[in-house]
């Protein structure tokens, strides 16, 4: 049984979701803003309320994947804007024609660290350069800077992931290369601030979402492969 002061550090690192290290420099910098203002009230809260808003949106809470077989993930938080059959981006060399799509917009006040939808390899990364319109419009998939990423399951299966820039974000991160091996809900990304994620599915993938439900990166079920 742990003691008081032991107990209450738990509770405390149980409660609060700990921070992706991309928002260590964002918090730093309202640290350094308040230290550096301490003797002015305006100032020293402005610098503690920019970190305490920047650890919020850096958080990188920890969770759960499904345990059961050929399933795939939300690969983000926030909202399912869009569910439909689309051709995924021809940067990846696909011949497949139209395929379920799921997309996910994600709001500034979600989290914004992105999971890998299922497991398998990475075939291939492709980062294309775009514009910057709202991400929750139908245009932002084919307009918007983007990141696609291919990952073929053991089964065959391939499953397109990709990370779309947004009106206000403009930062995408990707820590996959063409080789590696993932699991299912490993952290992958990040995208700054505000922005979108598309899943494409195989043919004959069912999927288990619809448009207005929100969804848990690396919990919420989004379809079924065949």
């Amino acid at each position: 049984m742990k003691s008081g002061p032991q107990r209450l550090l738990a509770l405390v690192r149980s409660s609060v979701p700990p921070m992706h290290p991309a928002g260590l420099p964002f918090v730093s910098a309202g640290l350094a803003v308040a230290a550096l203002g301490r003797r002015n009230r305006w100032v020293r809260n402005a610098g503690l309320a920019a970190a305490g808003a920047n650890a919020a949106f850096f958080r990188h809470p920890p969770r759960r994947p499904p345990s059961r077989p050929g399933v795939v993930v939300a690969p983000a938080d926030g909202l399912v804007c869009l569910v439909e059959e689309a051709e995924p981006p021809p940067e990846l060399g696909l011949a497949t024609g139209p395929v379920p799509r799921v997309s996910i917009f994600l709001s500034l006040l979600d989290a914004h660290v992105q999971r890998v939808p299922i497991g398998g390899e990475v075939l291939a990364v492709a980062h294309r350069p775009g514009r910057f319109h709202s991400a929750d419009l139908a245009a932002a998939s084919e307009d918007n800077e983007r990141n696609s990423v291919l990952i073929r399951t053991p089964e065959g299966h391939e499953v397109v992931v990709v990370q779309s820039a947004g009106l206000n974000a403009r930062r995408i991160t990707c820590d996959l290369h063409a080789g590696d091996t993932v699991g299912i809900g490993d952290t992958y990304g990040l995208i700054r601030f505000g922005s979108r994620l598309d899943t494409y599915l195989p043919a004959g993938a069912q999927v288990l979402v619809e448009p207005g439900q929100r969804a848990l990166a690396g919990e919420t079920v989004l379809a079924q492969l065949p």
